[in-house]
């Protein structure tokens, strides 16, 4: 048997919430987790305070799945084909990113947000991708193996609940320790709650939304 891998279009989805006044704007990008769509990532963005002043772009992954309630959803990627996948990933977020730049009103500020599956696809934005990330916030999932944050983004928020099953304290702990070993800022956030934000996590987030807008 041969293998061989041929490239088409597929299309991608993105929602944007305008911020609340005709200025430029900072561009604030979330990925979602696994199974969500872009409506929950938004969601999340649009929880944070200070987030109204900001345009708000939550991409939805290529990859349709249904989840085990059997509810459509999308996913960014498997094992399977894993460095084509993130080649691809990394060159969609980029486009959206071109899209958004070339018709709305933005400053050069750009933050990276990502839930669960979504962390390592804003970690992998901001590393690979074209747009350099003035800050990375990643909730409730880890920074990809082998991946070195230095000189992508010039701080970092993780955060994590503290009945998270998924993931889990040690991994949060591996995680903080690598951002310190590059030498970037690093605020770090364990809130009362489990696998997803909330009330307490969107406070912590829009203070460090707040000292970098």
């Amino acid at each position: 048997m041969q293998e061989y891998t041929i490239q088409t279009s597929v299309s991608g989805r993105y929602l944007l919430q305008l911020p609340s006044d005709s200025a430029p704007a900072p561009l604030f990008v979330g990925f979602h987790g696994y199974g969500q769509r872009a409506e929950d990532e938004l969601a999340i963005l649009k929880a944070i305070s200070g987030s109204k002043r900001w345009l708000c772009c939550s991409i939805e992954a290529l990859h349709a799945v249904y989840t085990s309630r059997g509810e459509p959803g999308s996913s960014w990627m498997t094992s399977r084909h894993r460095e084509q996948r993130i080649a691809e990933n990394v060159h969609y977020v980029d486009a959206v990113i071109k899209r958004v730049r070339d018709l709305c009103s933005v400053t050069d500020t750009l933050f990276f947000h990502g839930f669960s599956q979504g962390c390592s696809m804003a970690v992998r934005a901001a590393l690979l991708g074209s747009y350099r990330a003035n800050a990375l916030m990643l909730l409730g999932g880890d920074i990809p193996p082998g991946l070195s944050l230095e000189g992508c983004v010039e701080r970092v928020h993780l955060a994590r609940g503290n009945r998270d099953r998924i993931y889990p304290q040690e991994q949060f702990e591996l995680d903080c320790a690598r951002v310190r070993q590059t030498g970037l800022p690093l605020v770090t956030t364990l809130f009362s709650g489990d696998h997803g934000a909330n009330g307490e996590y969107c406070d912590a987030a829009s203070e460090f939304l707040k000292d970098l807008s």
